[in-house]
Parts: C-alpha cells; sequence; structure tokens
C-alpha cells in the first residue's frame, strides 16, 4: 500500500508526522521527493535489480534523515522505503532543509555526524557477512535486530529471502538455519 499525506496524519504541535504500518510504502525507486526524519519504527530499504527482482540493500532505523545521499543536495530516490512495523516519520521540505544548510554552515558537522553513525553501522554490518558461518551470521542479524524489536522474531519482519540478502546466503540456508534453531529451542 502506498501512503498518502491523507492517509493516517497526525498534527503534533504544527509537526507533520505520518504513521505508517507494516508493508506501507514511504517512497519508491526513482521517485524525487522530501527528506525523512525516522522517530520511531524500521523501514527496509529495497532496490529492483534489471530482471525485476527486489534486493534489501538498507534499514533505517529511529533517529536516522533518509535518504542519506540527500542530506546535502537532492536526488531521486534511489530505493522503495517499506514499513517493518508501525513506523512514525516526519517529512521535511527540500527547500527549507537545504537553505537551512546555507544559511547555518555548522549543520554540515551534524549532517556528518549522521553518516558517520550510519557508516559504522553498515561496517557492522559488513562485520557480519565476513563471520565464517552462515549459523554465526544469521545469529549477529537476530542479536542487532533485537536491539529494535525486543522480542519479536525477526522472520515475522523479514522474509528468509530478505534476511539471505542481509547475510549473504541463499533462502534455503536461511530456511535450515531456522528449523535449527527452532529444534534446538525444543530440545
Amino acid at each position: 500500500m502506498y501512503i498518502t499525506y491523507n492517509k493516517l496524519i497526525e498534527l503534533n504541535n504544527g509537526v507533520l508526522t505520518l504513521i505508517l504500518h507494516k508493508g506501507d510504502i514511504l517512497f519508491r525507486q526513482g521517485e524525487e521527493g522530501p527528506l525523512y526524519f525516522i522517530k520511531t519504527g524500521l523501514l527496509k530499504v529495497v532496490r529492483l535489480q534489471e530482471d525485476g527482482t527486489p534486493f534489501l540493500f538498507n534499514i533505517i532505523v529511529p533517529g536516522e534523515t533518509i535518504p542519506h545521499h540527500s542530506l546535502i543536495s537532492p536526488k531521486e530516490y534511489h530505493g522503495t522505503a517499506i514499513a517493518l512495523i508501525k513506523t512514525e516519520v516526519q517529512p521535511i521540505v527540500c527547500n527549507t532543509w537545504y537553505e537551512k544548510l546555507q544559511e547555518n554552515p555548522e549543520l554540515y558537522a551534524d549532517i556528518a555526524m549522521q553518516l558517520q553513525t550510519k557508516l559504522r553501522m553498515m561496517q557492522q554490518r559488513i562485520d557480519q557477512l565476513t563471520t565464517v558461518s552462515p549459523k554465526e551470521r544469521l545469529h549477529r542479524l537476530q542479536e542487532w535486530f533485537a536491539l529494535y524489536l525486543g522480542g519479536i522474531p525477526i522472520y515475522e519482519i523479514l522474509t528468509q529471502t530478505e534476511i539471505g540478502q542481509l547475510i549473504g546466503v541463499r533462502r534455503e540456508t536461511v530456511n535450515r538455519l531456522l528449523r535449527e534453531q527452532t529444534k534446538n529451542e525444543v530440545n
């Protein structure tokens, strides 16, 4: 379902907040539009490959302003952002954002810190991918998601294919690893 400004909008102290539910699309690959500040929830960003298959390449967490590649200058959306759980976002009008940057150059330091935080998160995910054992990769991804999801299992939020894309294995391997985990929890 594609989220619109008329759908599930709250007005909080004059600040527009969009509320997305699992599966709602915030924006689509190739479109142009506002930046967004993520207040709560999680988003996945998928990119359609040339053959039409989606590839999950990013997870967006609270406190991020997206899209990252448009924080300093505008560019169309690189992927499609989809809510994984109930998510609150605040749209930011691009012209206002870029004007504030021009008027207050010290804000570039805030952007640099935001990008540094995201880069470190991506480095952590790369470290997870370089772990030798697929079992350990899955375990580390589950630990990371638990920081944001609490007790919700990762397989209730992502498909096995998406989990596989994040840890560098095939869907069948994810299926086998999840079955093994369930079997070990029972024993």
